[in-house]
């Protein structure tokens, strides 16, 4: 019974995400009436900006659905064309990942490395260095505590990362 909650759980909080907004965050700051209104967007008109130019169409692919104006907390959505190898990077926010499409390696500080699937969920908190294997065709869900950026520890992906096996 818990494990049924639970996915029902999984599955409004994504469609919900899935129906935010799939625009850019603009510089202009939007009256209070607007920034409590809500957002609805349906998949397809979900706007997406190449992660990593320099890859072309084999670039991961990155949506921000949502920032708050106050807080800069950010939910986004990214999605791969091929299966690239995500190297170690940290963030300056608490980050989380929930698996929508695709089944995901992830590792952390420490040697600690785990296998997700559809529903899966994992919390990295500020500053932990991670990376990631992504396969082809996955999407993953991210919502972070603060403003969204990324550190390279050894630089972002190159050509050498696609399809680079778990």
């Amino acid at each position: 019974m818990k494990t049924k909650l639970f996915i029902a759980l999984l599955v409004a909080v994504f469609g919900f995400a899935l129906s935010t907004r799939g625009a850019e965050p603009t510089e202009s700051t939007p009256d209070e009436a607007t920034a409590n209104a809500p957002i609805f967007t349906n998949y397809s008109d979900i706007k997406w900006n190449k992660i990593l130019p320099d890859l072309g169409e084999n670039s991961p692919e990155i949506c921000i659905l949502h920032v708050d104006l106050k807080t800069q907390a950010t939910q986004l959505i990214i999605r791969t064309p091929k299966a690239i190898h995500i190297r170690k990077h940290w963030h300056t926010a608490n980050e989380s990942h929930a698996i929508i499409l695709g089944t995901a390696s992830f590792a952390c500080e420490g040697g600690k490395r785990m296998e997700f699937g559809p529903g899966s969920f994992n919390y990295m908190p500020a500053k932990m260095v991670h990376e990631a294997w992504l396969p082809a065709g996955s999407l993953t869900f991210i919502t972070v505590d603060g403003a969204w950026d990324i550190n390279w520890v050894e630089g972002p992906p190159t050509s050498a990362d696609l399809s680079r096996a778990y």
